[in-house]
């Protein structure tokens, strides 16, 4: 691939006051709805996250970025200044999720499923058609199956 498209290829996102800014420059995964408590504390709300590997993930305004390590292993990347939930780091994977509501928008992105929905909040209800989890996941990167049937559909294994 040459420079120019890789350059036309990557996502770009940020933080709310511009302070931090990344660059994706390889493919993003399929967004995960996270309902989670953790997740919810944090956004007052469910969290939509892609994710990055690691090399391809480029941030500017690093000095602008906190973490805050909320379980072993695991921490969560927001704006100092602003507050902005950023990313989502496990430290046992090759990739770091990406808050799919920090890109710049057209992301070209879809959510794949849900995950955690037995820690849901219990003001809204899931109707969307899309896998339930009620834990978590143990294929952290599934394909985006409406994208790669060319459907462009919702994905398939909803419910």
């Amino acid at each position: 691939m040459t420079k120019d498209k890789s350059a036309a290829q990557a996502k770009h996102g940020g933080c709310l006051c511009g302070a931090v800014r990344f660059t994706v420059s390889g493919p993003l995964r399929p967004v995960i709805a996270c309902h989670c408590g953790q997740c919810r504390r944090v956004l007052s709300n469910f969290a939509a996250y892609s994710a990055a590997r690691r090399g391809d993930l480029a941030i500017e305004g690093a000095a602008a970025l906190a973490w805050f390590e909320s379980s072993p292993g695991v921490r969560r990347g927001f704006c100092a200044r602003c507050g902005s939930a950023l990313f989502w780091d496990n430290a046992g994977n090759d990739f770091v999720s990406v808050s799919a509501g920090a890109l710049d928008q057209p992301s070209g992105l879809r959510t794949r499923r849900h995950i955690f929905t037995a820690d849901k909040a219990d003001f809204y209800e899931l109707g969307d058609g899309l896998e339930c989890l009620p834990q978590g996941q143990s294929d952290p990167w599934p394909q985006d199956d409406a994208a790669a049937d060319g459907t462009g559909g919702p994905p398939a294994g909803g419910r």
